[in-house]
């Protein structure tokens, strides 16, 4: 057991004296510092802190998750983890036994655990597993609603037993369980001692329903003012919230999956009973009859029965004998036992009906089984603890017996097999003894003498066998047993009453019971006239919950088993199948009777320690040795105090290296060698390997974060390199896979009439997103390429002007001469010069003086100048000069290098409007005039634009616009375009303002509308 820090010591076994006043002193030091739990061994002592501790969140799960027993302070959590982790190496069924007296936290204990299973489980986020471990902690609050009651010692006491199998899959997570109840303290629906109350449910709908539904149900809002709840004077408690336990309680109904109807059929019911209990009978002596008719009214509407057949029922009993159906009234005594007894049937079906839905909502699903053989289990088993009050009847008797049998089975699988297991592994020792109580197990289960037997031999005989009598029959068969006693056989006795009590020792103590009504309770006797009139009511959720109702009146039935019987039998099940299971055990104490956080009652405790024989197991586990561990962990556990062990020990097997480390640290004498286990002396001699590994953890610890942290990078360096490697041949797979798409898309493409153009090439991966747009380029020159290799050489010229044109106007201009064959030199053609002689001399002198080599283009324009005139002129651009000329005559008036042009502008209309910027603040503004109604401005644009990149290597910038700025005279100007269908040729005026010039352009003059939406046509007619 390691240290923790923490105060008092953590496992008992290590006391250095083992008494009484040591383990006392121990646990209230403990107790005082906040620390309600303990070790011995494996089991675990849990002490009630009667508050809330901040000791069960997700970061002490993950503490404890995995964690061996002793690795951590000593929790309840590790006791689930010790039971959870022996399932899943060993496929083997555990369970855990809570045990102690009432009001010790037994139900606390239970519920931290199921929490503590569900948290460390399902690690896969499965939903089906998440449905399951919330119907099983929800499933809490509904048992405890039904089945839980305040009593003077616990304000939540469990007044029935429970046993939940969890049943676990193959990858152990839990698909499933199964609750087990045992003896329904039934009693109290109708009878409660001073300062107790009824079941929580009656408090929960009284004070926590609606208004309209508890006018629906027949009831007020004062549980004082039904005869069921106050009898203990006590209906209000100030650790129970009634109204919001009622809420959640509906909730986890409608979680579980319980209908509408079924949770209306559990509050009805719940009503009933508190409406029966108000129900009273008028006896004149001959007749019984019911004097609140307003309550049977009540009762019958919410138990859905007529009035008049429950009436009857409660006052009369129908008898057959011999044949003959008879009805006998009832006396007012036997009609209010009748009623009673009603009362507490009715709760006891409901309450096991419900254990029946539950289980049918945790059930394991067929789907969950699918691949498994064989289920395991966790078993949990939280049941009333050791009870003695003022008045102990029947059902204190039953739930004694219930903790003798449990002791037994702690004193079989503790005391006796850590005895054995000496045995097993070869070490010499001296046995323990210690108190065995088969002999009063047997007082009360032997067959023919025990008392159970004795009690249901009175049940059997016929006539009127009374309480007093079946005490005088055991006072005769237990005459001799030294366990037994009453005031007739120890006359001496002045605590027992004469007739009416008996003593049994119990292990736990001496426990005196009241035998008066021990014989009804044990018969459990309910006319069969309540079991029919149930079984015929309207609703049928009630009804399945009576089929013996069904019987016929004159049917004779098996005698039952008597309750006494049921009860023995069920614990003898309860006890062979934990025996079957490997147990861990919790052992709840509690430390005062004032239910206060901080006071511990010494005497007290001391009782509970005593008769829970804590003593005894640690003297058991600690006789001879304190200590004991398997070679393999206690090797992995402490190898790093010795240099021939570290880090690793290579020996022949893990016992002579534990034997090297023992000899090392000169422990030899204070240790035993047993066949698979070593064994520690005394407590000292763990705390001083403690002390020698707790120096040294701290240099492990940092050794280990740096491998660790070396080993981190390690590996993230790999997984890069092989995410890199991944990456790389997945993107060459992406890659080769695109390309034989596209070889595929584009195989015979050459033969196609637009040579793949219309193709729509396919999702290009993210891999080679970005060489998809190279490829498109690629296949755009092949293309063009295809395109321009089926055009005559002659013509390639003139395709090229129309291209720089088309990336200059088009979308800008809708028509600009794409569709027609351009000629470039116009004025030597006769058809648009009749003076063609005088312009080839012209321009051959031209030519000499300047030494063009081409004549690009030319044209006779209208030329607006900057004296605000418009003259005809003609225009002629070559590979390095623009030339203005005289229209009839050709002489040339002005000469521009084509370096001087600084841009070209045009209109967005069919006008022949364009204006070449000239440096020097003239610039040449003319519009185009043509033989034939056609567009030559893209033609001038586009052989401008040529020539000046073949010279001056840039884009010459081109402006298509409404309204032109340019520069006459030095003085800026703007140009717009007027349509005048009036005019019969194109002209210049003056705009509104003084710098403003219009074109008067008439529509005839312009060329016939084109479509060039399927591209550029060159004269030959193809596509471009």
């Amino acid at each position: 057991m390691a240290h923790h820090d923490e105060a008092g010591i953590g496992d008992f076994v290590l006391l250095d004296q083992i008494n009484i006043d040591s383990f006392m002193e121990n646990l209230q030091v403990r107790f005082n510092a906040g620390k309600i739990y303990t070790y011995i061994g494996e089991v675990c002592v849990s002490v009630n802190p009667y508050r809330t501790i901040n000791i069960y969140g997700p970061d002490v799960v993950n503490q404890y998750k995995g964690r061996e027993i002793f690795e951590r302070p000593p929790h309840v959590f590790a006791i689930a983890d010790a039971a959870y982790k022996a399932m899943k190496r060993r496929g083997q069924d555990t369970c855990i036994v809570i045990s102690g007296e009432s009001g010790s936290g037994k139900t606390e204990a239970s519920k931290i655990i199921m929490r503590y299973i569900a948290a460390v489980t399902n690690v896969s986020q499965q939903a089906e597993i998440d449905r399951v471990k919330s119907v099983l902690i929800q499933s809490n609050s509904i048992l405890e609603a039904f089945g839980n009651a305040k009593t003077n010692r616990n304000d939540n006491s469990s007044r029935f037993g429970k046993y939940m199998d969890i049943n676990f899959d193959f990858k152990h997570d839990p698909v499933g369980g199964h609750i087990s109840n045992y003896l329904l303290e039934k009693s109290r629906v109708v009878l409660q001692q001073p300062g107790e109350r009824n079941f929580h449910a009656f408090y929960q709908l009284l004070y926590g329903a609606p208004d309209a539904e508890l006018a629906k149900l027949r009831l007020v809002r004062d549980a004082g003012q039904y005869y069921y709840t106050s009898q203990g004077g006590n209906t209000r408690v100030d650790s129970i919230s009634d109204r919001q336990d009622y809420k959640s309680v509906s909730a986890a109904l409608r979680l579980l999956g319980f209908s509408s109807e079924k949770t209306d059929c559990i509050w009805r019911t719940i009503a009933a009973v508190l409406n029966l209990g108000n129900v009273e009978f008028d006896d004149n002596g001959e007749t019984t009859t019911v004097s609140t008719p307003e309550r049977l009214e009540a009762v019958g509407a919410l138990l859905s029965v007529t009035p008049a057949e429950l009436g009857k029922t409660l006052c009369h009993r129908v008898i057959a004998a011999g044949g003959e159906v008879m009805e006998k009234g009832h006396t007012g005594v036997q009609a209010s036992y009748g009623r009673d007894a009603f009362a507490k049937a009715i709760y006891e079906r409901l309450f096991t009906w419900i254990i029946q839905e539950v289980n049918s909502a945790i059930e394991v699903r067929e789907e969950s089984q699918r691949y498994r053989t064989k289920n395991t289990v966790i078993g949990v088993l939280d049941i009333y603890g050791f009870e003695i009050f003022n008045n102990n009847s029947f059902e204190q008797f039953c739930i004694n017996y219930c903790n003798e049998k449990l002791q037994q089975l702690f004193i079989e699988l503790v005391l006796r097999q850590e005895q054995e297991e000496y045995s097993r592994e070869g070490i010499e020792w001296t046995n323990v003894d210690y108190f065995n109580n088969q002999i009063i197990c047997d007082l009360v289960e032997q067959p023919h003498k025990g008392i159970i037997a004795i009690m249901d031999e009175a049940c059997l005989n016929v006539g009127r066998i009374t309480d007093e009598m079946l005490l005088e029959a055991m006072d005769k068969k237990l005459a001799n047993h030294r366990h037994y006693s009453s005031r007739r056989l120890n006359p001496m006795d002045k605590e027992l009453r004469h007739g009416e009590e008996f003593r049994i020792r119990h292990y736990a103590g001496d426990v005196s019971y009241n035998i008066t009504g021990f014989l009804d309770k044990n018969k459990d006797m309910l006319y069969q006239d309540f079991k029919r009139l149930l079984y015929s009511s309207q609703n049928e959720t009630l009804k399945s919950m009576w089929p013996e109702g069904a019987q016929h009146i004159s049917k004779t039935t098996k005698r039952p088993l008597t309750a006494g019987t049921l009860f023995k039998n069920s614990m003898i099940a309860l006890i062979n199948n934990l025996a079957s299971k490997q147990p861990h055990y919790v052992r709840c104490i509690k430390p005062n009777e004032e239910k206060s956080p901080v006071l511990f009652d010494r005497e007290r405790v001391r009782h509970q320690v005593n008769y829970l024989g804590l003593i005894e197991n640690v003297r058991v586990r600690r006789a001879g040795f304190a200590y004991r561990q398997s070679y393999d962990r206690f090797l992995r556990r402490y190898k790093m105090i010795s240099q021939f062990t570290w880090p690793n020990f290579h020996g022949e097997s893990d016992k002579e290296g534990v034997k090297i480390l023992i000899k090392e640290q000169n422990f030899v004498d204070d240790v035993k060698y047993g066949k698979t286990k070593i064994f520690l002396r005394s407590p000292q001699t763990l705390f001083k390997l403690e002390q020698a590994r707790g120096r040294l953890i701290p240099h492990i610890v940092i050794f280990l974060q740096k491998m660790w942290r070396g080993a981190l990078c390690r590996m993230r360096y790999r997984k890069m390199l092989a995410a890199r490697t991944i990456l790389h041949a997945f993107r060459r797979y992406k890659l080769r896979h695109y390309i034989k798409q596209l070889n595929t898309l584009f195989r015979n493409v050459q033969r196609s009439p637009d040579f793949g153009r219309s193709v729509r090439w396919p999702p290009a991966p993210l891999v080679c997103r970005g060489a998809v747009g190279h490829l498109q380029a690629i296949h755009l020159r092949w293309w063009a390429f295809m395109v321009l290799s089926r055009i005559p050489a002659d013509e390639r010229p003139q395709m090229r002007l129309k291209v720089t044109a088309a990336d200059a106007l088009q979308g800008r201009r809708p028509e600009w001469g794409a569709g027609r064959r351009w000629q470039g030199n116009y004025l030597a053609s006769v058809q648009e010069n009749s003076n063609t002689a005088g312009y080839v001399q012209s321009l051959s002198q031209l030519r000499t003086k300047d030494r063009f080599q081409k004549i690009m283009f030319s044209a006779l324009v209208r030329k607006f100048n900057r004296n605000n005139k418009m003259a005809e002129r003609a225009v002629v651009v070559t590979d390095t000069n623009i030339y203005k000329l005289d229209a009839k005559k050709f002489k040339c008036l002005t000469s521009h290098p084509i370096a001087d042009v600084t841009g070209v502008s045009v209109s967005p209309r069919s006008d022949q409007l364009a204006v070449i910027h000239l440096r020097g603040g003239n610039d040449l503004v003319v519009a185009l005039v043509a033989a034939k109604a056609e567009d030559r401005v893209g033609e001038l644009v586009g052989v401008v634009c040529r020539q000046y990149s073949a010279s001056q290597g840039g884009e010459l910038r081109v402006l298509v616009a409404d309204r032109i700025q340019c520069m006459l005279g030095n003085k800026a100007k703007t140009l717009t375009v007027e349509i005048a269908p009036d005019a019969q040729f194109a002209s210049y005026r003056k705009g509104a303002t003084k710098d403003a010039i219009a074109l008067v352009w008439p529509p005839h003059l312009g060329p016939p509308p084109a479509s060039i939406a399927n591209g550029v046509k060159n004269g030959n007619g193809r596509v471009h």
